[in-house]
C-alpha cells in the first residue's frame, strides 16, 4: 500500500476554491439580505461602471453568461433603479444599459461589504502580509486577464 498521502488539500487551486466558494456565499448572503441582489448582479455593475454603456449582448460576452440571463439581471436592476435601458440610435432591436446614480450608491454598497470580508478574511496576516498577497492576486489577475 502507499503511504503518500494526496497532496490535494494543500495545492494553491485547491485552497483558492475553498476560500472562494467561502467569499462567495458570504457575499452572496451579504447582498442579498441587504441590497436584494445576487452577486451576478454585482458583476453587471461592475461591467458597466468599468466598460461604461453596453448592450445586454455585449454584457452577456463580457461576464461570459447567456444573454437570457442579462436580461433578467437588467431586469431586476432596473426595477432597483440601479440600471437604465436605453435604445440604441443605430440598431432599433439594441437596449443599452447605463449605471445610473442609484446603480453607482449600489456598487459603493457591494464594495463595502467585499471590503469587510476581505478584512475578515485576512485578519490574521500582519499589513505587509496583506499588502503582498495584493499584489501577488493582482498579478495573477493580470496574468489570466481579469481586471483589477
Amino acid at each position: 500500500m502507499n503511504d503518500v498521502k494526496p497532496l490535494l488539500r494543500s495545492t494553491v487551486a485547491f485552497r483558492m476554491g475553498l476560500l472562494g466558494t467561502l467569499l462567495t456565499t458570504q457575499f452572496g448572503d451579504r447582498i442579498a439580505a441587504e441590497l436584494d441582489l445576487k452577486p451576478k448582479h454585482a458583476g453587471l455593475l461592475v461591467a458597466l461602471d468599468t466598460h461604461g454603456t453596453a448592450s445586454q449582448q455585449e454584457l452577456a460576452t463580457m461576464m461570459g453568461v447567456a444573454p437570457s440571463l442579462v436580461v433578467a439581471l437588467a431586469d431586476h436592476l432596473e426595477e432597483l433603479g440601479a440600471i437604465e435601458r436605453v435604445r440604441s440610435g443605430v440598431d432599433r432591436r439594441r437596449m443599452n444599459l447605463t449605471l445610473t446614480g442609484e446603480g453607482h450608491a449600489l456598487l459603493v454598497k457591494c464594495d463595502e461589504i467585499a471590503q469587510s470580508l476581505s478584512e475578515d478574511l485576512t485578519a490574521g496576516l500582519t499589513k505587509p502580509e496583506r499588502e503582498k498577497l495584493q499584489t501577488l492576486l493582482a498579478t495573477l489577475a493580470a496574468h489570466h486577464n481579469i481586471p483589477h
